[in-house]
């Protein structure tokens, strides 16, 4: 990777950009976390979002209270909520004199080696202009079953080793893994053991769980990369999660 700055890797979940009450995008939110994200980039580092909440930004257009389970409809919703999802960064973006760099990607893109040069192409290409952050999300509107990563946990951890971040952030609805009292487990060295405290639930609008988040970074770690799950609200703290500290849980390594 051509970048000769740190990449940092951030993972916005569904459930961290959209209202509680599932009714709307929660601007205060993108304020917020495109904020943090200018500062991390005005700190000298490179940061790469990989985004959800295309599907809920669709189903808010659409008018729609539950995830649809056909395909068609599905795929609708993301095709009109991409826009919505690119609208905001790209107007909030601004403000800092940055660029928006969209890329759609599917597991093909990764599991074909033409494609996945095509793509590590695009991101030298991106890296070099140091006003872009690219913004990646599943190419959900026309990624068939077989072609579809499942949840972006999945998609970033790919991207973060493709492009030899220097640390991937998973941002969701909590502040990291849990133990059975309730407890915040700062440090996780084995992913057998932290899946025993993972309980089968996911958000609203949400794809992947804790599972999934817990397989991101073990993935990830296992090519060296540091990586940790935090809470996405709590968006002020993002600096000091990149330089070890925060409330988190942090993956050994």
């Amino acid at each position: 990777m051509l970048a000769d700055k740190e990449i940092i890797v951030i993972k916005f979940g569904s459930g961290i950009l959209t209202e509680p009450n599932g009714i709307s995008l929660d601007s205060k939110q993108f304020d917020g976390l495109v904020h943090a994200v200018a500062e991390v980039h005005k700190s000298g580092k490179r940061p790469v979002i990989v985004s959800s909440g295309a599907a809920a930004a669709g189903m808010m257009a659409f008018g729609i209270d539950e995830r649809p389970d056909d395909l068609s409809a599905l795929q609708a919703c993301c095709a009109v909520g991409q826009t919505r999802l690119m609208h905001f960064y790209e107007t909030l973006f601004r403000q800092y004199n940055l660029n928006v760099a969209q890329l759609l990607l599917t597991n093909e893109d990764f599991s074909t080696p033409k494609r996945t040069q095509n793509v590590t192409n695009t991101f030298d290409e991106l890296l070099k202009h140091d006003d872009v952050i690219p913004i990646i999300n599943e190419n959900d509107s026309v990624a068939t079953e077989e072609l579809k990563f499942g949840d972006n946990d999945s998609l970033s951890a790919s991207i973060a080793v493709l492009i030899k971040a220097s640390l991937l952030i998973i941002l969701t609805e909590v502040d990291g893994l849990m133990d059975s009292d309730g407890n915040l487990i700062i440090e996780i060295e084995s992913l057998a053991e932290a899946l025993t405290h993972v309980r089968d639930d996911t958000g609203t609008y949400s794809v992947g769980g804790m599972g999934t988040k817990l397989e991101a970074i073990d993935r990830v770690s296992r090519d060296g990369i540091p990586a940790l799950i935090a809470n996405g609200r709590r968006y002020k703290q993002l600096e000091a999660l990149i330089a070890g500290s925060g409330l988190c849980t942090r993956i050994k390594i």
